[in-house]
């Protein structure tokens, strides 16, 4: 077993479009940035992963026209996601554990605003039985809210309290889509209101693995990896319990996080009621700071968004901020598929 950690992250300022900008020109920032950071060079990274959505992009194979921002010649060791990037950053983990490499770069992105995420996102759904009946991803979400508050786990209150707090910790965060005040909004589809769900945006992020000395040359202070697992829901609703996530708790369970309390938990919960389920999957009490970044709901590029949940995390470890963590990554309906990893810094990890 080899040690790993994300040795730096960087991001976009997200917003509501970015018609003047193609994918490349969106990433272009990022990897400049990430990779300053560090003081590598790109020929000098040992592999390269991504995660991105055909369906956003509206044509096939869009990926590799994002790889003229990172230069794939001369050849590199490079692979892809049609997941969010927090999937890539499993690949690449996995990559520099089996010792292929020694160094990885993982970035994602997502530009949402040129079509309608609600019905792209109709085609992560059962093709024979509930594609076809279109329902949406917000009106999916309300019925998870709707199960949640039958159930007594929560009520339209404490749903717009948790939009209100993670609005109001996106104030310090220069990179959030949404801050501050944001009002709740009407209903958009019953019990969720506006400020129950997630804002829509364009945004890309990048992070960088490193093992060992390695890592411990290139950052100060590494954002150690000491855990990392994925798992699915059953694919069709109808015989899932929407009140509670199973996976996510045995990805938590693999992943280590119920050995020692964390400090830090950056969830990957684009609606309010989402969150709810999360904190009782993973046993979060008041000890742990949710999201202080503010969260998906502060800011929601679709397939960067998990990532950015790990790159926050490895952040606040970074600057001192964390000693131990956990990041969560969620696609698909309702928390159907979900990422967790546990961080510690190296006070932790000596």
């Amino acid at each position: 077993m080899r040690d790993v950690a994300i040795v730096a992250f960087a991001q976009t300022a997200h917003r509501r479009r970015t018609d003047e900008l193609s994918e490349v020109d969106l990433l272009m920032p990022v990897l400049h940035e990430v990779l300053g950071a560090t003081g590598l060079k790109a020929n000098e990274i040992g592999f390269t992963c991504s995660g991105s959505a055909d369906y956003l992009a509206g044509r096939a194979f869009s990926f590799t026209m994002a790889l003229d921002g990172v230069g794939a010649h001369p050849p590199i060791s490079e692979s892809h996601v049609e997941m969010d990037g927090a999937w890539a950053l499993y690949e690449a983990w996995v990559k520099i554990m089996t010792g292929e490499a020694d160094t990885a770069l993982v970035y994602s992105y997502g530009k949402s605003s040129p079509g309608e995420v609600r019905d792209v996102l109709t085609r992560q759904l059962d093709p024979y039985y509930l594609a076809p009946l279109w329902p949406d991803s917000v009106s999916l979400a309300a019925l998870q809210a709707q199960a949640l508050i039958d159930a007594g786990d929560t009520d339209e209150a404490a749903l717009a309290s948790i939009a209100a707090r993670s609005r109001a910790d996106a104030t310090a965060n220069p990179y959030a889509q949404l801050t501050g005040d944001v009002p709740a909004g009407d209903h958009l589809v019953h019990p969720l209101r506006t400020g129950d769900c997630p804002p829509i945006g364009d945004g890309a992020a990048a992070v960088i693995l490193a093992a060992g000395d390695t890592a411990r040359a290139l950052c100060s202070r590494p954002a150690w990896i000491r855990g990392i697992d994925h798992r699915i829901e059953a694919h069709s609703l109808g015989v899932r319990d929407l009140t509670d996530s199973p996976s996510t708790r045995l990805a938590a369970q693999h992943a280590g996080a119920f050995e020692r309390p964390v400090d830090t938990a950056e969830l990957h919960a684009p609606f309010t009621s989402q969150e709810v389920v999360l904190r009782k999957a993973l046993g979060l009490g008041g000890d742990t700071r949710i999201n202080p970044s503010g969260g998906a709901l502060a800011a929601n590029p679709i397939m960067a968004a998990g990532l950015i949940r790990l790159g926050e995390a490895a952040a606040r470890i970074h600057r001192g901020e964390s000693d131990r963590a956990l990041a969560h990554a969620t696609s698909g309906p309702c928390l159907q598929q979900n990422l967790v990893a546990v961080l510690e810094g190296e006070s932790a990890h000596a």
